[in-house]
């Protein structure tokens, strides 16, 4: 199967920034997507940031000229930097891949475990 693993996360500061990293591994033949995805106590998750073909991507409104996302297709990993972090950025963040196992198989949608980011002072 696909392993998705996130690291990056920890506690920031308010207007601070931190990498968040997530490597797709194991049984990949290739990967549509990998998208950003967060989730704050009590609330339900919510996309963050979408990777697209042709280096299209997307993001949720409260994220826009902060966050950035980026893939390195060789590496199948996908990035997201997050600039002048606010404490309502405080949440799990998951990243999320499509993935084909092999050239005959449908796309399979993966997670990760999650890493927790935290903007406090």
């Amino acid at each position: 199967q696909v392993q998705l693993v996130e690291s990056g996360g920890g506690l920031v500061q308010p207007g601070g920034s931190l990498r968040l990293s997530c490597a797709a591994s194991g049984s990949i033949w290739s990967i549509n997507s990998m998208d950003w995805y967060r989730q704050a106590p009590g609330k339900q998750r919510e996309l963050v940031a979408a990777s697209r073909s042709g280096g299209r991507a997307n993001y949720a409104d409260s994220v826009k000229g902060r966050f950035t996302i980026s893939r390195d297709n060789a590496r199948n990993t996908v990035y997201l930097q997050m600039n002048s972090l606010k404490p309502e950025d405080t949440a799990v963040y998951y990243c999320n891949a499509e993935v084909k196992l092999n050239k005959w198989s449908q796309y399979s949608t993966f997670w990760g475990q999650g890493t927790q980011v935290t903007v406090s002072s």
